[in-house]
């Protein structure tokens, strides 16, 4: 069912702060989970699921993965029923140019000026994201407000492509950890243990932080995708991670330093079960886990992450295999860290 989940989540629109649909299909699926369980959703929309184990556990170990997405809001509309918009999260202008977009049930495209009608300097210069419009096929203003307001949201509109043992869809950051924490409530773990799927990480991570401060977890282990660039023509020494090598331990990133001694645990439990397993290279990017590592009284935090090329995009690329991988590293998880 794990490829199933993934498929529906990444399909869903979740920009930050607009999580409402995502976070249904979550609720609809640990509901349905035969594990005896607590689950709350919080004010600012965080879902907070309380596992019931075997035994009870000695440290409160909470693995959290986030439902929100990068994408766009809607800030006005031109008289000729084109949509201003502001990115939501960090978006590569690079990836805009002529991407089909969605708001709602209302199809989009981000439109640029061609390429034959571009001055040489246009040419070789990528236009900021303020500079650019969607076009929902409205002729004027009037038209345009009959099928969008201003703070709509929209996400890139790419379906869900099996590509041998890999898989390309937008919002794989972080629908793929959110798929994993689901394969963790499909079983009676050997202790007790909560789950957060968070909201806004990818504006400030702000949801893990009120996650955190409430459940206030002596261990918190955060679930996400990761940068990997491991594409043609790129030093080895710049691919920070490659799919299909396994899970991504991090030692360090922009946001967190990670607890040193969770950090060689974590790697030496994937190493004795013989699972595939990496660390990042680069010191970049960052995650839910810099908010809990700082909430309340503070939190002891590692990171997990799936390596993704070509994240933030429209068509980010995971591998099936490392999924299974990790699911198997953080079953394990389950059974080590709360003793």
């Amino acid at each position: 069912m794990m490829k199933e989940h993934l498929k529906a989540l990444c399909e869903l629109p979740g920009v930050s702060g607009s999580e409402e649909q995502v976070r249904a299909y979550i609720l609809s699926v640990l509901q349905a989970s035969p594990v005896e369980k607590e689950i709350t959703v919080d004010s600012l929309g965080n879902i907070l699921c309380h596992l019931r184990g075997e035994n009870r556990a000695a440290k409160k170990v909470m693995f959290a993965a986030h439902m929100d997405e990068v994408g766009f809001i809607v800030r006005g509309i031109t008289d000729d029923g084109y949509l201003q918009f502001e990115t939501v999260g960090g978006i590569d202008k690079s990836v805009l140019c002529g991407r089909r977009v969605r708001l709602g049930t209302q199809v989009g495209v981000i439109g640029c000026k061609a390429i034959h009608l571009c001055e040489k300097d246009e040419a070789e210069v990528l236009p900021e994201a303020k500079a650019l419009l969607i076009d929902i096929g409205a002729n004027s203003r009037e038209e345009a407000e009959k099928a969008v307001t201003i703070g709509d949201t929209a996400v890139f509109d790419t379906p869900f492509t099996e590509m041998q043992s890999l898989v390309m869809a937008k919002a794989v950051d972080d629908r793929a950890g959110c798929a994993l924490l689901l394969e963790l409530a499909q079983k009676m773990p050997p202790y007790d243990i909560t789950l957060a799927f968070t909201v806004q990480e990818e504006v400030g991570l702000r949801g893990a932080g009120v996650a955190a401060f409430s459940e206030r977890p002596d261990i918190a282990v955060a679930i996400d995708g990761t940068t990997a660039n491991d594409i043609a023509d790129v030093p080895k020494e710049k691919w920070v991670c490659t799919v299909g090598s396994g899970a991504v331990v991090s030692f360090m990133d922009r946001a967190t330093v990670y607890d040193p001694a969770l950090y060689r645990q974590i790697r030496e439990i994937a190493d004795s079960l013989h699972l595939p397993n990496q660390t990042k290279t680069v010191i970049a990017g960052g995650n839910d886990a810099g908010a809990m590592q700082r909430a309340a009284g503070g939190a002891r935090v590692a990171a997990v992450s799936l390596p993704c090329r070509y994240i933030h995009s429209p068509s980010s690329v995971v591998s099936l295999k490392d999924m299974e991988n990790t699911v198997a590293l953080l079953l394990a998880l389950t059974e080590k860290l709360p003793q």
